[in-house]
């Protein structure tokens, strides 16, 4: 009787035990198919930035304080102190004075020794755009874009050596063992897309900045909001299934392991990097059909390679506007930040690697510019063309700045954490803008002095985000990005 039931409750159809673990393993995958669609729909469900008003805010549901501008963030780093007085900060008192000892510092030594006299930028600045912005001129497509950006002119560092201040800038604390900005938004925001990692690092491919890792770490948040790397000159391992395991048992392999790892996970409750590994395989086998097609560069039309120049004969060049492009289809697919990097760490041969410039200025900058200005002009071209810059946030960082005199002997400038130049564009953001400004030769800031607290209190605010409140509990204190500083810089805000 029961049999018979059952059966007129499935359509009349005869159920045997093949068809009933058949119709269960559908089941399953239906059950799981659904899960994932309905975290697309409650992300769907709710105005983007808006937290509920019915219940707290809470970490991870895409939910911010209150309604922001931003969704999603660019941040292109440029390791090595990208020399402000010789790419975006005009100096006209440095030609005036070009080879006349610095007022007041004529015997000063920094960082790699004794200074020499002031040293005039090797190229002119040149008005740009509606505002007239003067740029240096050896950036001319960047130049087309200073309408849309906001310089901050007046940055500040607590640290005069690279790999600190690589890392004080990404995550405000020159100490390792902090968590990055990235990661930062990875826990405030989570994912957008379940298929593809929240947060992603793309390292240059001359190698990864000064302190590597530690740029884009989670620090003590819990491990699954450090980036992931990714670039199109290394390929993600181990996304294809090895030779001879079926589908199905990839798939069978994949449920007992979850199951196994379920069970050791309520056993170890307060094992994060447990958890972070989970997820890892997990987001691992979803990468599986997501990443091999947001990493094929081959389906982009050739206009958009040749706007990149990817196809550039500079190796160096090609592979980065390689990633710049890499870097747009992440963010077009739903990665909430996206780390870019144009450079890598220090070498043996100064400025040969990094931006770090302090025997050679003109020939290692005649290296690197090229390298940067056209894929990175041709970044901010695509995104404003596609409108992602109406909810994308874009930064520009470098750890220090460069002094306006030159080394004793030499014709490049030592480290400057007293006064350089960052900016931002995109969503929020005033374009066509300068705030703070150095002192008449570029050495220290002078007018609206910033910290990097304040910059990240600015991009937190474009965010939706309080960062006084934006806190995590470690080791007896509510912790934040921002520290114990940080004032929101309204003055570029649209």
């Amino acid at each position: 009787m029961k049999q018979q039931q059952l059966c007129s409750a499935i359509g009349e159809r005869v159920l045997s035990r093949r068809g009933f673990l058949a119709d269960a393993y559908t089941g399953l995958a239906a059950i799981g198919l659904v899960n994932l669609l309905n975290r697309d729909l409650r992300a769907e469900d709710v105005a983007p930035g808006l937290a509920a008003s019915a219940a707290p805010w809470q970490p991870g549901r895409g939910l911010s304080h209150f309604p922001a501008k931003a969704r999603r963030v660019l941040q292109i780093f440029c390791p090595g102190a990208a020399s402000h007085i010789d790419l975006w900060e005009h100096k006209p008192a440095l030609a005036k004075y070009h080879g006349q000892p610095l007022p007041g510092e004529e015997n000063l030594v920094s960082f790699q020794g004794k200074n020499g006299n002031l040293m005039q930028s090797p190229w002119p600045f040149v008005p740009a755009g509606e505002c007239g912005k003067p740029i240096s001129s050896i950036l001319p497509h960047m130049a087309q874009h200073v309408d849309d950006i906001a310089f901050v002119h007046s940055l500040t560092s607590k640290t005069n050596t690279h790999g600190p201040g690589c890392v004080f800038v990404n995550t405000g604390n020159p100490i390792e063992g902090f968590p990055s900005a990235g990661a930062w938004v990875s826990y405030a925001l989570g994912s957008e897309n379940e298929n593809l990692p929240t947060y992603v690092a793309i390292p240059d491919v001359r190698g990864e900045p000064p302190n590597g890792k530690a740029n884009w770490s989670n620090g003590f948040l819990p491990a699954e909001h450090q980036a992931v790397m990714m670039s199109t000159h290394q390929s993600i391992r181990n996304l294809k299934l090895p030779a001879g395991v079926s589908e199905l048992e990839e798939l069978a392999t994949r449920e007992f392991l979850s199951r196994l790892n379920a069970e050791h996970a309520a056993s170890h409750p307060g094992n994060s990097e447990l958890n972070a590994r989970m997820a890892a395989y997990e987001l691992a086998a979803r990468m599986q059909l997501s990443a091999p097609g947001v990493s094929n560069l081959e389906t982009e039309p050739e206009s958009t390679h040749k706007l990149y120049g990817t196809g550039d004969p500079n190796s160096l060049k090609a592979a980065y506007a390689r990633n710049c492009l890499l870097a747009r289809r992440l963010l077009e697919q739903g990665v909430r930040y996206v780390s870019l990097y144009c450079a890598s760490r220090a070498s043996g041969v100064d400025g040969l690697l990094t931006w770090d410039a302090p025997m050679t200025l003109q020939a290692d900058y005649e290296r690197h510019c090229p390298i940067f200005d056209q894929p990175t002009a041709a970044l901010l071209t695509d995104l404003k063309q596609r409108g992602l810059l109406d909810d994308t946030l874009v930064l520009w960082t470098t750890e220090f700045g460069r002094m306006p005199t030159h080394q004793a002997g030499l014709t490049g400038r030592d480290h400057n954490p007293d006064g350089f130049t960052c900016w931002m564009l995109g969503a929020g953001v005033k374009g066509g803008t300068s705030f703070g400004a150095t002192d008449d030769f570029g050495r220290r800031a002078a007018v609206n002095p910033v910290t990097i607290w304040d910059y990240y209190a600015t991009v937190m605010h474009l965010l939706g985000f309080d960062h006084t409140k934006l806190t995590y509990y470690y080791n007896g204190l509510d912790r934040r990005l921002t520290d114990v500083h940080g004032t929101v810089l309204r003055e570029i805000l649209a």
